[in-house]
């Protein structure tokens, strides 16, 4: 997950209508439960329509970039800002556009794991294009952060490396894997990671190592870097197999018949509980939620972890269905679930997201 700062330092827990979250991991798990929605009837940026900007050789458009075409949900207004990075020059030249004009941001790759309002954000959105691929050695691939995860963890097992094998399930960017140690099926990101290539807030650009990174179960030190503008491409070291692509083939097939592949969502909402050796799914499973709906929002008959939009939800909601969700799983069983996935207010004056 790519990630950026914006410019206040505030560390205060976010507000109703203008919240500015502590750090990106809290964001998801504060928002859901205190955060409604501001409903009107038309976006708020609609005064900005049909405007362009251009500044080094980068494209702004305002007020007509709708959010739904750049999230796997389908759901979100237009962004008041818009601009497509296709190297990592034009990444921070795009990031210091932002601090200029003191407008918030937040870096995205194929948006699998947010949440944007219907009324939009009001900010800038950087599309992450930064997709090149590089073979360092046998076994050893430097994918720039926007280069589609699915897509190495296909190419490496094909090439006969292992490590990567449940890649090839998990719709989002390098960038986005990294940042939240993506993982399936006894297999997370950090296992291969050798080295990370990233952008600060003052515009530096640093390679970090694996021994510099701490991960954890959908967790890594990004998370909680203070001066991290953006990560711009990650290095893998894998192992040789001749069973790779074989164990891969198994797993996507048994993705395809357990999860809902051919409909709209983020993927697993909720992170499953720790050390209670029983998962989200099979929580809101024997809570009797599959197939619970509100309005175009509704709780996956093949997944119980998987919240998809039937064809007209609205942000509103598929935030009243994940706050059911996670009532009704804590009257029952005590558990407190903890969102996976991130709500972008359209007013948040801080946001980062690649995945």
């Amino acid at each position: 997950m790519e990630i950026n700062f914006p410019f206040s330092t505030s560390r205060q827990n976010p507000s109703l209508m203008l919240p500015t979250p502590p750090t990106f991991t809290k964001m998801a798990s504060m928002a859901f439960p205190v955060v409604q929605s501001p409903r009107n009837s038309t976006s708020i940026f609609s005064s900005n329509k049909d405007q362009t900007q251009n500044w080094n050789a980068l494209k702004f458009v305002r007020g007509k970039k709708l959010l739904k075409d750049l999230s796997t949900w389908g759901i979100g207004g237009p962004c008041n800002y818009f601009v497509q990075v296709f190297h990592q020059t034009h990444l921070l030249s795009a990031i210091r556009y932002c601090r200029v004009f003191s407008i918030p941001y937040v870096v995205i790759g194929k948006g699998s794991n947010c949440l944007f309002d219907d009324l939009g954000f009001d900010g800038c959105v950087i599309l992450n294009q930064i997709d090149f691929l590089e073979r360092m050695e046998p076994g050893v691939y430097r994918a720039g952060s926007g280069f589609r995860f699915n897509h190495l963890g296909s190419l490496s097992c094909n090439e006969g490396f292992t490590g990567l094998e449940f890649a090839a399930g998990i719709p989002g960017t390098v960038g986005g894997a990294t940042y939240m140690n993506a993982g399936a099926n006894g297999q997370e990101t950090a296992n291969v990671i050798e080295s990370i290539d990233i952008v600060t807030t003052e515009g530096n650009f640093r390679t970090l190592n694996r021994i510099d990174l701490t991960f954890g179960y959908r967790s890594s030190s990004f998370q909680d870097m203070d001066n991290l503008a953006a990560i711009v491409a990650a290095t893998f070291r894998l192992e040789r197999s001749g069973s790779a692509k074989k164990r891969q083939q198994e797993l996507l097939k048994r993705r395809r018949a357990t999860q809902p592949v051919n409909e709209r969502s983020a993927g697993s909402v909720f992170r499953n509980p720790v050390n209670l050796g029983v998962s989200a799914a099979e929580l809101i499973d024997k809570a009797g939620l599959k197939g619970c709906s509100i309005g175009g929002a509704m709780v996956s008959n093949i997944h119980a972890n998987f919240l998809v939009n039937t064809g007209a939800s609205t942000s509103q909601d598929m935030l009243n269905l994940i706050a059911l969700v996670k009532d009704k799983v804590h009257s029952k069983f005590g558990v407190e679930l903890e969102e996976e996935v991130l709500y972008f207010h359209p007013y948040w004056n801080y946001a980062n997201l690649e995945r």
